[in-house]
């Protein structure tokens, strides 16, 4: 009998999907929203590995930057598949990223073959991609690095292209051919071309490979990269689900991509570091078809989604009227379209966007407006998460600001103080721990308390329902930097 493959999903959750704005934003991105259904991105990703035949299919892991952690952790939570995040200290691409996965990977496990699969990426067709992903494991488990390629239907300018060469001689290869070259994201003259030659498929980013192959293949191409790593993994900790890495050693990490690191240094083995005195792994393309969109911008997000008979798209409080081929979200103030087409209208708390269908590649410019004017809507939601629960900005003034807080249940903010503000606290809903100066005690519905400028305070929810706050904040100064943390649970 054979022995299944072990095999290790590494999801990898980098990235602010700046062309979903208002949506998704550097402090919340895409992967971490629900866009295609009740899962967000990042969950669809999870759940999508859930009964592929042949493996052995061990926890997952995310590799995410320290920032998202504890919404990745609840994320998972709600899933019911608790796993491993690993902690990026700092952005460095996902050569980087993919390499402490498989540190942490054979930590754990007994050389695991890597799924790795970006988080913000949608697949429609389940079932196909559960059948090319074993036959991969096959593929991977026998040394090769396997990379999943999408057969083009279109001069694609905005992917970049992998160009498949002869047929893979293992047994059990199948469809799989051996990697002729990348390319790089090609003008429309070019894109044409690869798709008249049949033999170019669209770069998923998705890859499979066992982790000790990967580290070699690293250390092969980039052991600058690797030792980098192995320096950060070393000096790390874990704390719980969270592997965290020494800071100032990932720090010194260089930056580059699985692709530009080491699959365009397997599929050209004429390069000097590829001479003949060290090997490195054979790189095969596998085609996938599995309606794959890594929904990079609106036009794409409207192409996945579920349409009315006019082409429409519509989430949340909208009306169409005479409309076509427009996606329209709202949420949560009433969107009313009239005579348009090839529309898209997203509405958010703080923002709404209005594009041309054909122009949402260039939502990003907003995106780098706002941040250079220094406007919070170019980074974070007016609705904020954090461990504890999450605060929605509802109103704001020269010196006052009012937030609507929900604590979950057994959720506990920092021990803290506020040089610059006082703060009012009426209870809505539940049940509040308040801890005020040398002060304990309850608050319960329609009850509230009032906390002076400088004196120490903890906010509680100790039952078993969600605790729902108003705060009015008022002073000089109600910045979120005006916060001294003197204890927190979370670590931060």
């Amino acid at each position: 009998m054979t022995t299944p493959v072990l095999l290790q999903p590494v999801v990898l959750s980098g990235g602010s999907g700046t062309r979903l704005w208002p949506l998704s934003r550097e402090k919340y991105p895409k992967q971490l929203l629900a866009l295609t259904g009740d899962d967000s991105l990042l969950q669809a990703t999870v759940r999508r590995v859930d009964g592929i035949l042949g493996v052995t299919m061990a926890a997952p892991m995310v590799v995410c930057n320290e920032e998202y952690r504890f919404v990745i952790a609840e994320q998972l939570r709600l899933l019911g598949r608790p796993g491993t995040v690993v902690l990026e200290p700092c952005g460095r691409n996902t050569a980087p990223a993919l390499t402490l996965a498989a540190l942490a990977a054979l930590k754990t496990c007994a050389d695991p073959v890597l799924l790795v699969m970006p988080a913000d990426h949608v697949i429609t067709d389940v079932a196909a991609f559960q059948d090319t992903v074993a036959q991969g494991a096959t593929l991977a488990a026998g040394g090769a690095v396997v990379a999943f390629g999408i057969t083009p239907d279109a001069p694609e300018t905005g992917y970049g292209y992998i160009q498949s060469g002869a047929e893979y001689a293992q047994a059990g290869a199948g469809r799989a051919k051996q990697i002729a070259r990348f390319v790089e994201k090609p003008d429309t003259a070019t894109a044409q071309a690869y798709l008249d030659a049949g033999t170019y498929l669209w770069n998923s980013g998705l890859f499979m490979v066992r982790a000790s192959v990967w580290l070699h293949a690293v250390g092969v191409c980039r052991p600058d990269i690797l030792l980098a790593c192995q320096s950060a993994f070393s000096q790390g900790q874990t704390d719980n689900e969270f592997v965290r890495v020494g800071k100032e050693a990932f720090a010194h990490c260089p930056s580059d991509s699985i692709d530009y690191a080491v699959m365009e240094r397997i599929a050209d083995q004429s390069r000097p570091e590829c001479d003949g005195a060290v090997s490195l792994p054979a790189g095969v393309v596998l085609p996938l078809a599995a309606g794959w969109s890594d929904v990079g911008a609106w036009d794409a997000l409207w192409h996945v989604l579920p349409k009315d008979s006019h082409g429409n798209v519509a989430q949340g409080d909208v009306l169409l009227h005479d409309c076509t081929n427009t996606l329209a979200l709202s949420d949560g103030r009433l969107i009313a379209c009239v005579g348009v087409s090839n529309l898209v209208v997203v509405e958010t708390a703080d923002a709404l966007l209005v594009s041309h269908k054909d122009a949402t590649q260039h939502v990003k410019q907003i995106v780098d407006i706002l941040k250079k004017q220094g406007r919070a809507e170019g980074y974070i939601h007016r609705k904020v998460f954090r461990p504890w629960g999450w605060y929605d900005g509802i109103d704001a003034g020269e010196r006052f600001q009012v937030k609507r807080i929900v604590v979950k249940p057994q959720g506990v903010l920092s021990l803290q103080m506020h040089h610059h503000r006082a703060e009012h606290w009426v209870v809505v809903c539940g049940t509040a721990k308040i801890t005020k100066g040398d002060e304990t005690f309850l608050l319960s519905e329609n009850q509230s308390t009032f906390i002076p400028l400088g004196i120490t305070h903890r906010l509680e929810n100790p039952g078993r329902v969600p605790l729902e706050m108003i705060e009015v904040q008022s002073g000089s100064y109600l910045g979120e930097d005006d916060i001294v943390r003197l204890e927190d649970v979370y670590g931060r």
